[in-house]
């Protein structure tokens, strides 16, 4: 007899998938009854918050979904963080867990791992919560997941499966495979094309929706002669063009740069704070012509805009284009701006700034396609400021949007086991990888050879600047950090430790040719 525990693995597999991070418990043998002999991996984090961000940086850095495996009550509220930070990013996360079994729910009976509502608590920040309750809707359920994922922003998706219906008989129970896909774009292409002969001064705003519509975007930003301005979930999108402005909209010469443009078209950009008002000063102004590209609906109805095209960023900017037609006359100064854009945004950085994307720029020039994660850490927060990566996608991190300190290191081991052939470095704190640091364990065992890069400035210096710049005296930011060469060392993970940047590029190339595991440790002042 098939149960609905080995069906769920066979459907998963004809979704594609062929990794989840879980830890089994009691609650979800029965889940893992089928999967020792499928072609799925399993990988096994140390806690279940890591399962959450594995699966995020394995969805971000492969461009499909990844997928938790976790245990009613504590199981899942661990994961919740995972899938807040998934959320505010539009990654595609599938989250699978148990509940109590289905004549005891809401009855406060008190058993194991029972919670007052748990599909209700989740709903609040998946995209959908769905409960299974019967082998025939399993099907349903995933397939509603998956068309979530192809086809509209994506974000966190929630099934639960009761243990009393993981073990009911599932004979025949085929997957539904669906071609699911963005709406096309419409009829605002020739509105907004309109618009876009009239312009002299084009300036684009690219985001994350935007980071896998390189080769379209670069095309378009061409054609019309545009500035690119990339948030930091946009990063390593047409590197070292002569258009690229890689540098926050925070910053006072990008908003400059933005005013001055008679037509902004925004691609996969939700205009978030973090990325557009991080100071918090209240001064970043939405352009008045705005051409917005966004795949959600939702989306396109929270901020005034010209012209909305609700669409997938790269056949939108394809369908702009061939709107436009070869006749089209790029504007004449967008090199100039850009050139211009980009040297006032460097200069606006504080020295210490500046040096912590030089050393951002030394892990991308000694290991050149490498995937970089990034923990809430002061050489990411300067990065996401002003710095020009070389991969589309290949720059992400949890300093904007959700801000889930310890995001780091296992969003890498995720990043590392989608996209094996790439380097993938790890840049985290002191203070985050303490969040996460037992997850060494998990790279070790899954074979992830991530270098984790560990920025040791002794405390939460980021904090205590923040404090200080308010007329705050510094309280808990001084934590005390372990030796975290020896910890590694513990693990049977090899550690080296450097003062200052000057040999982290020799350290890195090391790094990369041990294939496994590092830890390199930075200490600075």
């Amino acid at each position: 007899m098939t149960t609905v525990g080995e069906a769920l693995i066979t459907l998963l597999e004809a979704h594609g998938v062929d990794t989840v991070f879980g830890i089994p418990g009691v609650h979800t043998v029965e889940l893992y009854r089928g999967l020792a002999r499928s072609k799925i991996r399993h990988v096994t984090p140390r806690h279940e918050q890591g399962a959450g961000f594995m699966a995020d940086g394995y969805a971000r850095a492969g461009g499909r979904p990844g997928v938790a495996f976790v245990i009613t009550g504590p199981g899942l509220t661990n994961t919740i963080t995972a899938m807040g930070q998934a959320r505010a990013d539009s990654v595609p996360m599938l989250v699978i867990s148990g509940v109590n079994a289905t004549d005891t729910l809401g009855k406060g009976l008190g058993f194991l791992h029972e919670l007052p509502d748990q599909r209700g608590m989740t709903e609040k920040v998946a995209l959908f919560s769905e409960r299974v309750t019967e082998a025939g809707q399993l099907p349903g359920a995933l397939a509603r997941a998956f068309a979530v994922f192809s086809s509209s922003r994506p974000g966190p998706v929630h099934i639960e499966i009761p243990t009393d219906v993981m073990v009911k008989p599932a004979e025949g129970i085929a997957a539904v495979l669906g071609n699911a896909a963005p709406p096309a774009p419409a009829a605002a292409i020739a509105d907004a094309a309109r618009l876009i002969r009239t312009a002299r001064r084009p300036l684009i705003l690219a985001g994350g929706g935007a980071k896998r519509a390189d080769a379209a975007l670069t095309r378009f930003a061409e054609a019309l002669g545009a500035p690119v301005v990339e948030t930091a979930n946009a990063r390593g999108l047409m590197h070292r063009h002569p258009l690229c402005v890689p540098a926050s909209p925070s910053l006072q010469a990008v908003r400059a740069l933005m005013a001055d443009a008679d037509l902004v078209i925004a691609a996969g950009t939700e205009f978030g704070p973090t990325d557009y008002d991080g100071y918090g000063d209240g001064g970043f102004v939405l352009p008045p012509n705005l051409i917005r590209i966004d795949i959600g609906a939702d989306q396109l109805a929270r901020r005034p805009v010209t012209v909305a095209i609700q669409a997938d960023c790269a056949p939108a900017l394809g369908a702009l284009l061939a709107d436009l037609g070869p006749a089209h006359v790029a504007a004449k100064d967008g090199e100039v701006r850009a050139a211009a854009g980009r040297e006032a945004a460097l200069a606006e950085l504080r020295p210490e700034y500046v040096a912590q994307v030089r050393a951002v720029e030394a892990i991308r020039d000694t290991l050149p396609g490498a995937i970089i994660v990034g923990d809430s850490t002061q050489p990411i927060y300067a990065a996401n400021l002003y710095y020009d990566h070389d991969r589309p996608g290949g720059w992400f991190n949890a300093a904007t949007g959700f801000g889930a300190l310890g995001y780091g290191p296992p969003a890498a081991i995720g990043a590392a086991l989608a996209v094996p052939e790439a380097p993938v470095v790890c840049l985290t704190g002191d203070g985050g990888f303490q969040f996460t640091l037992p997850e060494l364990g998990a790279a070790l065992d899954a074979g992830a050879p991530v270098i984790f890069v560990v920025w040791n400035n002794r405390g939460y210096r980021e904090i205590e600047t923040s404090m200080l710049d308010v007329g705050v005296e510094p309280v808990g930011v001084s934590p005390a950090p372990p030796d975290f060469c020896k910890l590694a060392e513990a693990y049977g993970i090899e550690a080296e430790r450097l003062t200052g940047v000057g040999s982290l590029a020799e350290a890195l190339k090391r790094a990369r040719a041990a294939g496994k595991p590092r830890v390199i440790e930075i200490t600075v002042d």
